[in-house]
């Protein structure tokens, strides 16, 4: 199997040790992406920033590869509050309005996240 990390200079370093992304074949895993400024690495306030972010930071990695939303067949988002869930929802589905579908998608609440982050979100997408 053919396997190529994708890292984008649009979006903000990665914490660890691990790429933005990794292409195997035809698939796009895209890493968590927290709502993180990519020039400073600040967290940004409040979890309806954060998820605007989080998502600008996902299209930086899409473009990178050379995909954009619309390649997006699945995405897990990680919230620390489900009470915000309904907040998340409305820019998720402003983020993903123009595609012909939305992608299939989970939503958990957890405990914390890196950075005492209020979202994060993983994509999987396919050329």
């Amino acid at each position: 199997m053919n396997k190529q990390a994708i890292n984008s200079k649009k979006a903000p370093a990665a914490l660890g040790p691990y790429s933005h992304a990794i292409l195997a074949g035809e698939t796009l895993y895209v890493s968590g992406q927290l709502g993180l400024d990519s020039e400073s690495g600040a967290l940004e306030v409040g979890v309806e920033a954060q998820a605007k972010k989080a998502l600008d930071n996902l299209s930086a990695i899409l473009e990178t590869a050379g995909l954009t939303k619309a390649n997006i067949v699945k995405t897990t988002i990680f919230l620390t509050e489900i009470s915000d869930f309904t907040a998340v929802n409305a820019i998720y589905a402003d983020y993903f309005q123009e595609i012909e579908a939305y992608p299939a998608r989970s939503c958990v609440a957890v405990g914390a996240l890196p950075k005492w982050a209020l979202f994060e979100i993983e994509a999987i997408a396919v050329k």
